[in-house]
């Protein structure tokens, strides 16, 4: 196994390099306020049976996950996703057992509604079909919460005695993101796992609650396994395209003090300046009343705010995207959007339709979609984009995507309720000619949005600002009432009707044939008489 734990500081509270306390086979540092990355790399040899049959069925898998809580993204973890579960597969054979739901159910618990990859799972859109950067299957969950994969964890990877190992998979559960990637090609599994800052309250393997405003750094090493400690600041980067971190690299039980390091790498992901990310939050919000015709609303507060990064590269060409990851009972109508018609773009303050992929038929009822649902990747314009840029740029600017909900399963009380995860919204960048984007060590790819574009784009990550303290909207939807009507009685009503309305034709048709013949039958008889 090898460990990489980084802890990013703020350039205010940089460590001083001898608080660290480097052993043969340890490492201490006590009150430290970072944010933190935990990366295990795993050979299939030390994994569980059921996951290592899974993975040698798989060319690659990467599974993406993240709360529904709001958090701050700090250099270099700046990507974001919507929140839920993410998971992209491709298999090595398509006639394979379907192990992977299965295993999913297992570690993430029952509730997904996951049956196998060739029935649940949507194929992504392609940019190129020969130089793919996606995997070939997407799937997608409302997951709000990791704790059956904590108890799966300290159940089936941790030994009973290992303390360190228990403690870490406790703290998944206020984690902000989870990733997990596997590739044929390395054979390795890669546990990695952020928090944007230190926890306030964990809940420790002993069952009692801890409070914390600070991590208490004890890292050992044990046996064989390679633990490699970055205790890092962000620092100006030397050109547009790159990130910069300084500070410290320990690699426990071959160092006996710490390393300064300076390091600057290319990254596709990146954070707007300061001020420009303070004043282009955005907050989602759907339409009152919702009905089955629901409008989200992106709203930012300031219109004048939504200008190009100013920190992207020179002669960089950016545009503003939003991407929505939709279920099931919630879908887009592909045909409005693929029209690109003007009128429709600037009625909404929407561009281009750039992908739209899933499950998007028009009169399937939720209950009868296999699919999990489905993805749009939108264009949104800017009051720059407008020719009346004068008179858009004051106040709020709001961008309104029409959505359309399925007919869900009658319930008791004739309302249910649906969950939206917030789509994210990011700008769009060229890089400049001749960058290139080798993979760093804090890169993640795959997902969803970013094999929809080049692999000279650069993203400069919005953030979401909430009013309730969630990044998921919740909707009521009305259905049949159990209470007034039962489904067989409206299958009854269906029937007859169809009925009498297929009587109603057959009777109207009979009778205009019956007056067609007398009419002719009168014409006939006039032309003998004359």
């Amino acid at each position: 196994m090898r460990r990489r734990p980084t802890y990013i500081t703020h350039p205010s509270r940089a460590v001083n390099p001898a608080d660290i306390q480097v052993y043969q086979n340890q490492l201490l540092l006590g009150a430290l306020k970072a944010a933190r990355e935990e990366r295990l790399t795993l050979g299939l040899e030390e994994l569980p049976q059921d996951v290592v049959d899974v993975l040698k069925e798989s060319h690659e898998l990467h599974v993406r996950w993240a709360p529904e809580r709001p958090y701050n993204t700090t250099v270099p973890f700046l990507s974001r996703i919507s929140p839920g579960l993410h998971v992209l597969y491709t298999p090595l054979k398509e006639d394979q057992p379907d192990r992977l739901c299965n295993l999913l159910h297992q570690v993430l618990g029952p509730g997904l509604r996951c049956e196998s990859p060739q029935s649940t799972f949507t194929s992504p859109a392609l940019i190129s079909e020969r130089f793919a950067q996606t995997a070939s299957l997407q799937y997608y969950s409302l997951l709000p919460s990791i704790k059956p994969l904590v108890a799966y964890l300290q159940r089936k990877v941790c030994r009973p005695s290992d303390l360190v190992c228990l403690h870490t998979a406790t703290l998944l559960n206020i984690a902000d993101s989870v990733d997990f990637d596997y590739d044929s090609i390395s054979h390795t599994l890669t546990l990695t796992t952020m928090w944007s800052r230190q926890p306030d309250i964990i809940y420790d393997p002993i069952g009692e609650f801890t409070t914390l405003d600070a991590w208490n750094l004890d890292i050992p090493r044990s046996g064989s396994d390679k633990v490699e400690v970055g205790i890092l600041s962000p620092a100006p980067a030397p050109e547009p395209s790159d990130l910069q971190l300084s500070g410290f690299l320990i690699v426990v039980g071959e160092d006996d003090h710490p390393k300064p390091t300076l390091f600057s790498f290319p990254s596709r992901h990146h954070s707007l300046s300061l001020d420009q990310s303070k004043l282009q939050r955005y907050t989602i919000s759907f339409d009152k009343p919702t009905g089955l015709h629901p409008i989200l609303r992106i709203s930012f507060a300031s219109a004048s705010s939504l200008t190009e990064p100013k920190n992207k590269p020179v002669g960089s060409v950016c545009a503003l995207q939003t991407y929505l990851t939709l279920p099931s009972h919630i879908f887009a109508d592909k045909y409005a959007f693929l029209s690109n018609d003007p009128l429709f773009q600037k009625s909404h303050n929407l561009g281009r339709l750039r992908s739209i992929t899933g499950e998007t038929d028009l009169e399937a009822p939720n209950y009868v979609v296999n699919k999990w649902g489905s993805t749009i990747l939108l264009e949104i314009q800017t009051p720059n984009d407008r020719e009346s840029n004068h008179k858009d740029s004051a106040g709020m600017w709001d961008v309104t995507i029409p959505l359309h909900l399925r007919y869900l399963e009658p319930t008791a009380g004739g309302t249910s309720t649906v969950e939206v995860p917030w789509p994210i919204v990011f700008w769009a960048c060229t890089a400049e000619d001749g960058t290139k984007f080798p993979v760093n060590p804090f890169d993640r790819t795959q997902l969803g949005y970013d094999g929809l574009f080049g692999p000279r784009t650069m993203f400069y990550h919005l953030n979401p600002a909430p009013q309730n303290g969630t990044i998921v909207e919740r909707i009521a939807v009305p259905v049949l009432d159990t209470e007034v009507t039962s489904p067989r009685t409206i299958e009854y009503l269906t029937i007859v009707s169809i009925a009498l309305g297929f009587l109603w034709v057959l009777f109207k048709l009979r009778w205009s044939t019956s007056r067609t013949g007398s009419g002719n039958d009168g014409k006939k008889n006039l032309k003998k008489k004359l």
